[in-house]
């Protein structure tokens, strides 16, 4: 026969035991469920790709880059791959999460992208992830299985530099020859030229399917700056040839031939100024102040050759004339065709 003493401490301890055993259960219920949720969400394909997106959107330019799958294009400038380039993401939202088998997803993201440039724009694209081997055996991971590097392709016409959402960039070939830069989807990218000579209407473009190969044209033209600085030059120049007292002033794209016999001093005086524009020359890196019409009026006294009269020849004389310029840094070389 047990003793009461002892028959206590044997029930205490069964109780005890039993209190522990039904506690580590639910502690090991609460863990399984647990890895279950972060399973289902943050360790899930749609929160790898969420992850990697909120790393654009915080601009988080190393962490996306060290995000698995995500792998450089060769024979693309790596330039636009700052913080600085990125354009804002926000309200990034998964749309879809389809299991494909295999441990493969297509997930499909919507997010807006803006810059201060152009402002906002709706991207949607979809990512295709692998799962890979546990964290500890117990957490899921994923790769992307195509990076979602892409290449903006940048075609800067008339002149080689340019900026991408403020970034300055000169195209490595020069003038109107594309330029292929690294980008990362997704993202929106403003690609703009503004200098004192000249300028461009900024050209947005949404990135937004991983791998993607997506042309931009930015079209660099003469700013009113420019034109002005010219038409003042021009006005100037045609201005200083009417001081020449002769019939054909020096350097000057107008004079008149006359067949009597010049009897006073010419007297030139600007009629009509030419109206300038300024467009791309033929050769690159060239503008051209194409064929414009002006007028010089001449008074000059002429004596005919045949009956000895004296006359006034007080006339309109038309003239045309085009510039080539070249503009280096800060100066514009200016000469007459």
């Amino acid at each position: 026969m047990v003793p009461p003493s002892e028959e206590s401490a044997h029930n205490s301890l069964q109780h005890i035991i039993i209190v522990w055993t039904a506690l580590l259960g639910v502690l090991i219920g609460a863990l399984a469920v647990s890895v279950m949720i972060l399973n289902a969400t943050v360790f899930s394909a749609s929160g790898f790709v969420r992850s990697y997106v909120a790393a654009l959107e915080r601009h988080d330019l190393a962490e996306a880059l060290s995000t698995p799958g995500v792998l450089g294009t060769a024979n693309a400038s790596r330039e636009l791959l700052t913080p600085a380039a990125l354009g804002d993401i926000e309200d990034v939202s998964i749309v879809s999460d389809v299991d494909l088998g295999g441990g493969v997803h297509d997930v499909t993201y919507s997010a807006t992208v803006r810059t201060a440039d152009l402002g906002a724009t709706t991207a949607t694209g979809t990512f295709q992830v692998q799962q890979e081997e546990s964290r500890f055996g117990v957490f899921s991971s994923w790769s992307f299985l195509r990076s979602p590097m892409s290449v903006l392709r940048i075609t800067p016409l008339n002149n080689a530099s340019f900026s991408v959402n403020g970034v300055a960039l000169v195209a490595p070939g020069g003038p109107s020859v594309g330029a292929a830069y690294q980008v990362l989807a997704p993202g929106f990218f403003t690609v703009s030229h503004e200098s004192d000579y000249l300028t461009a209407d900024p050209v947005g473009t949404a990135v937004s399917s991983p791998g993607s190969v997506v042309p931009v044209t930015v079209d660099i033209r003469a700013s009113e700056f420019f034109v002005s600085e010219i038409q003042k030059q021009v006005n100037s120049f045609l201005d200083a040839c009417t001081t020449q007292q002769v019939l054909f002033p020096t350097g000057c794209p107008f004079g008149q031939e006359l067949s009597n016999r010049v009897e006073s001093v010419p007297k030139w005086s600007m009629s009509t100024y030419p109206d300038i524009t300024i467009e791309p020359g033929n050769d690159l890196g060239t503008w051209v102040v194409p064929e414009t019409q002006a007028a010089a009026h001449l008074v000059v006294d002429v004596r005919s050759l045949f009956d000895g009269t004296l006359s006034t020849f007080d006339e309109d004389v038309p003239f045309g004339l085009s510039w080539v310029m070249t503009i280096r840094g800060d100066t514009v070389d200016v000469r007459q065709q």
